[in-house]
């Protein structure tokens, strides 16, 4: 009988010996000077990066990283390190034959449903769900079940619950035998049918540590202490689990990560308390992995008859598995929340005005008014925006169902299964009710909901009285700007990943992240007084120009426990806003023009600054201050305090097209009103135009970009 040294070492072994074999096949077909790279992403092979500092480009690196760095991890010839940094020397070998797959395949190694590589945005777009614990945790999964429906059911539980899943090997055939939806949009990942896959989920732990925690590449230690904290992930192994499982496992464990096995110790498995645990009933693997890794689930069962999890938030609805389409572009499609008095309001009401689902064709476009009235004592006007713009969330958990778009032109889509499974207009209206109940109970007293599809119902009451209550909104909201309040709020949510960033919220500037308004921190703060929201009085100004107030220093150097001393809330240049890594756009000084580039976390190319948004984005998230580069949300890019003191939204001269098109409108109409410029975005140099910074400078000056009259930057 082997013991737990002998499989790890054993698994070890044999993992780097097929690494080995994977790179000399790649350098006797490609030679040694031959790009590899998992692609967009700044950080090179992200999991020997992370552990080493050691960066790999090419094959020839990659064979000598394996020679030199990797094999140092190799722990059978060496006790002074333990038996699971052999476990990490096979996740590091594991990552090695990953990476000469993308390289003897040009870069596009897996098919669909097989996914591989998570792409650096997506690991940022992991971040908030992270933070907020709308995915509470990430499951890996190995092997297949004892039966598909086992499998299947084991991923169902997990998703129901937003954890985060991902399949390598026999599951992903089971997933994909009983028509589980795959893919990153779902939360149900296949990682790849070869155990080496394993690394892209390791992979993904260890750059949320760079990312968000700015742990210092290298340092093995402060690495899976981040991991162990922080990444709330487990594994699980189906019987049986040969000596490479047992050594990837016991990388998991290094990094923090309990592993469930229903292997026996007959067939030489161990247990070792925590960590490595034998559980022989599979359909016990869920309660057990939760409880080994100290994930609490909040649970609120609403009555409907499909899932309802975050993990449903991203599905697609295409056009020929859709049910019904209420589309705001083509019918009357609106979402509504209405402040009212107690007395005016039923708690638990439901009214349907018109036809439901199930009258209506396959296929048809469909009048659709979404309105939730609200009351309670501690109840504003002033939330109703911030409890709408919660419908998207909400909306989207459902299974089978799509929503996009807000106020008066929302789309939703319906699928034949939801619709099938017997989705109603009820079941919308029970979806809003114990979802506004739960989340604002300390505003929220009483709800009720109408949905409304009958077209004249609708149209009459878009216009009588939803455009009223947005122009009424928009006219208040107008009106908030950060000279006209009291106070402004901190935000530190995602301090359980980035430990020293703290977020300054006003008017003007929302979170970074793109998630967090004013009114949101205002809402989140009277919701829980001690919670991540905290009041920032603005008494003291020390610069109104670059914005720097007293209050804010003090306040960012008590929730960053003293890393930061300073924070200018309206200048790129000095001491900038710290960046966590979840932001939704990266703002970098471009020196030829004397402006300024933007990049959205989506745009995958170049840009004229020789960067691309990974790579801009691994010198400023982590919670450090970067002078010249700043995170933000899309929505600051119009604000009239987006550098301030720099000059304004009259530095911006590239943005990628599509980012340039979403805010458009509003960066139109604030850089008429400040610099009096028709048209600036036209002025703005997209990819399509041009990523060349020389040729971007002669666009500007045949545009007569405003940059071009300010002063220099530096």
């Amino acid at each position: 009988m082997k013991t737990l040294f002998e499989r790890v070492f054993s698994g070890n072994d044999e993992m780097y010996a097929l690494a080995v074999k994977a790179v000399d096949e790649a350098m006797a077909k490609l030679g040694p000077d031959a790009p590899a790279t998992f692609g967009d992403t700044a950080y090179s092979l992200p999991c020997l990066y992370a552990m080493t500092g050691r960066k790999v480009a090419t094959v020839g690196e990659a064979k000598d990283a394996l020679e030199n760095e990797v094999k140092n991890f190799m722990t059978r010839n060496n006790r002074t390190k333990d038996i699971f940094t052999s476990g990490v020397a096979t996740a590091l070998s594991a990552e090695i034959i990953e990476l000469m797959k993308y390289a003897m395949a040009g870069g596009t190694p897996y098919e669909e449903p097989v996914m591989g590589h998570f792409t650096d945005a997506q690991v940022r777009e992991l971040g908030v769900p992270l933070v907020t614990r709308d995915i509470p945790g990430v499951a890996v999964i190995i092997g297949a079940a004892p039966t598909a429906e086992e499998g299947v059911e084991l991923v169902k539980q997990y998703q129901s619950q937003g954890i985060f899943v991902t399949l390598v090997g026999g599951i992903i055939d089971q997933c994909v035998e009983k028509g589980v939806k795959l893919g990153f949009n779902v939360r149900n990942v296949a990682l790849g049918r070869d155990l080496s896959s394993v690394a892209h989920v390791v992979s993904v732990a260890l750059r949320a540590a760079i990312i968000f925690g700015s742990t210092t590449v290298g340092d093995y230690e402060a690495m899976w202490r981040y991991t162990m904290d922080r990444v709330f992930a487990f594994v699980n192994a189906y019987a049986p689990v040969d000596d490479m499982t047992v050594a990837c496992g016991a990388g998991a464990i290094q990094l923090g990560f309990p592993v469930v096995t229903n292997d026996t110790e007959e067939n030489n498995m161990f247990r070792v308390p925590k960590s490595l645990i034998i559980q022989p009933d599979t359909t016990k693997f869920n309660a057990t992995s939760l409880e080994a890794r100290d994930i609490k689930i909040k649970i609120t069962h609403i009555d409907i008859p499909v899932a309802f999890s975050s993990a449903f938030e991203g599905e697609i609805v295409r056009r020929g598995d859709m049910q019904l389409e209420f589309d705001g572009s083509r019918k009357t499609g609106l979402e509504l929340v209405r402040a009212k008095e107690l007395s005016e309001v039923e708690d638990h009401r439901f009214t349907l005005i018109g036809p439901d689902f199930d009258a209506f064709e396959v296929g048809s476009k469909v009048d659709f008014c979404m309105v939730a009235d609200v009351a309670g004592k501690n109840m504003t006007s002033d939330f109703e925006s911030v409890f709408e713009r919660k419908f998207h969330a909400y909306i989207n958990c459902m299974e089978g169902v799509m929503h996009t778009g807000q106020r008066d032109v929302i789309r939703v889509r319906i699928s034949k299964a939801a619709f099938e499974a017997g989705v109603r207009a009820k079941d919308f209206a029970e979806v809003l009710y114990a979802k506004l109940k739960s989340d604002y109970d300390a505003v929220i007293d009483k709800c009720e909901v109408t949905i409304i599809t009958d077209p004249a119902e609708c149209e009459k009451f878009r216009h009588e009285v939803a455009i009223p209550a947005y122009e009424k909104r928009d006219e208040r909201l107008g009106s908030l700007t950060d000279e006209n309040v009291d106070q402004f709020y901190t935000c530190i949510m995602c301090q359980s990943f980035s430990p020293s960033h703290v977020c300054i919220v006003t008017p003007e500037r929302l979170g970074l992240c793109g998630a967090v308004s004013w009114l949101d921190a205002k809402a989140t703060n009277e919701l829980d007084p001690s919670g991540p929201c905290q009041i920032v009085p603005k008494d003291h100004i020390i610069d109104e120009n670059i914005g720097r107030w007293e209050e804010v220093n003090d306040a960012v150097k008590k929730y960053s426990q003293g890393a930061l001393e300073s924070v200018t809330l309206y200048s790129i240049m000095e001491d900038p806003m710290t960046s966590c890594g979840c932001f939704e756009c990266i703002c970098g000084i471009e020196p030829f023009s004397n402006g300024v580039v933007i990049v959205n976390r989506e745009h995958a190319g170049m840009t004229p600054l020789g960067m691309t948004f990974s790579e801009m984005a691994s010198m400023t998230g982590g919670g450090v201050q970067t002078p010249g580069f700043m995170g933000h949300g899309k929505h600051f890019i119009a604000s009239k305090k987006f550098m301030k003191a720099e000059g304004g939204l009259g530095r911006i001269v590239w943005m990628p097209k599509s980012l340039k098109d979403q805010v458009a409108e509003k960066v139109n109409q604030s850089a008429k009103e400040l610099y009096g410029v028709d048209n600036f975005c036209d002025m703005i140099g997209d990819e399509t135009i041009t990523e060349d910074a020389e040729a971007l400078l002669n666009y500007l000056t045949e545009k007569g970009h405003p940059v071009l009259g300010m002063d220099p930057l530096m």
